[in-house]
């Protein structure tokens, strides 16, 4: 199978059955907001033909399981719990950021505040751990430790991600950090949680998990080109979004402390208290690519794919399988800015 978004959209109708029964669990107004977001109706509640996003998460849960038993089923619970869990955190991260617009749309606290947010978000993180709780599979404890672990490393991310607006100072090393947290730890998991699910052996699910951060710690990578150079109609955010917010992203990161004369001028934009226009937002992200953080950013997520192709490896995948995983890994770094 060749990935694609539209091929993505084949593994939807296995876990969006779950997905919408465990929503309609949460209270009107909750159920509401949250169904909102994901896409499945106005702010009214009026049923809309809205882009849902990749599914990217469940996806994998499912194509590991797939791969491993020839049906992707026994993952559904898990793919239901991942999308959820990711739902939570991009829910907390627009107002956290202050981003109006998420895929072309006003974002939850945008449009019923900060409050609803924070609970709306919290909504969806208790039903991803009661969908998997309620699973009839006997894999399921082991899967809900997995989640609950991944959540606990993308939330320090997520700390960390945050405190890097504030600092100067940050490096590399910490920059890498705190990415295999925000964005590692949920795709190591989602890949991880379909293999056990499958009732994989230990060696097999880190394999997975490996292979899931790597592809993650790529797929923040190109993420992080898109926060700067990313066309607004194909990322729904306004371009150099990263900047105006002064995020430290990896490309940035890169370049502070290893892109020569053009990164110190960079330092030195970042330490203006100035709020930047336009123009000093194309300037910044001039100064990114000329110390090399565009081009480090493109390699580097090429390696990352590579270290993930090279986990799967050592596994007996059937051909067609071990195809599909390579494509959708390599299909995150094809988001070109």
């Amino acid at each position: 199978m060749t990935v694609t978004v539209e091929s993505l959209g084949r593994y939807r109708e296995l876990f969006e059955p779950g997905l919408r029964a465990a929503v309609d669990r949460l209270d009107p107004l909750t159920r509401r907001v949250v169904a909102y977001h994901l896409g499945w109706c106005d702010p009214e509640g009026r049923p809309v033909d809205a882009n849902p996003g990749k599914a990217v998460r469940p996806t994998l849960a499912l194509l590991v399981a797939e791969a491993l038993t020839g049906a992707p089923a026994a993952a559904a619970p898990g793919a239901v719990a991942v999308e959820l869990v990711h739902n939570f955190s991009l829910v907390h991260d627009d107002l956290m950021d202050r981003d109006a617009e998420r895929r072309h749309r006003p974002t939850v606290w945008a449009l019923w505040g900060d409050s609803t947010a924070v609970l709306a978000g919290d909504a969806m993180l208790s039903l991803a751990h009661e969908v998997l709780t309620e699973s009839e599979s006997p894999y399921a404890g082991a899967a809900g430790r997995a989640l609950a672990a991944a959540t606990r490393e993308l939330i320090r991310g997520q700390v960390e991600d945050l405190a890097f607006e504030a600092r100067d100072d940050v490096t590399l090393a910490e920059c890498e950090a705190m990415a295999a947290g925000k964005t590692g730890a949920l795709l190591g998991v989602s890949a991880a949680i379909g293999a056990i699910l499958a009732g994989a052996g230990p060696s097999t699910v880190e394999a997975f998990d490996t292979f899931g951060r790597d592809v993650g710690l790529a797929f923040q990578l190109v993420d992080d080109l898109l926060g700067i150079w990313g066309a607004p109609e194909r990322t729904g955010k306004p371009v150099h979004s990263d900047l105006a917010a002064r995020k430290k992203t990896l490309p940035v990161a890169w370049s502070l402390t290893r892109g020569g004369r053009a990164g110190e001028d960079l330092r030195d934009w970042f330490a203006t208290a100035v709020e930047p226009g336009e123009a000093s937002l194309r300037e910044a992200a001039d100064l990114v690519e000329a110390a090399g953080g565009r081009a480090w950013a493109q390699r580097c997520a090429q390696e990352r794919v590579r270290r993930a192709l090279a986990a799967l490896e050592p596994l007996d995948l059937p051909a067609e399988n071990h195809q599909t995983l390579a494509d959708l890994a390599r299909f995150v770094t094809e988001r070109t800015t």
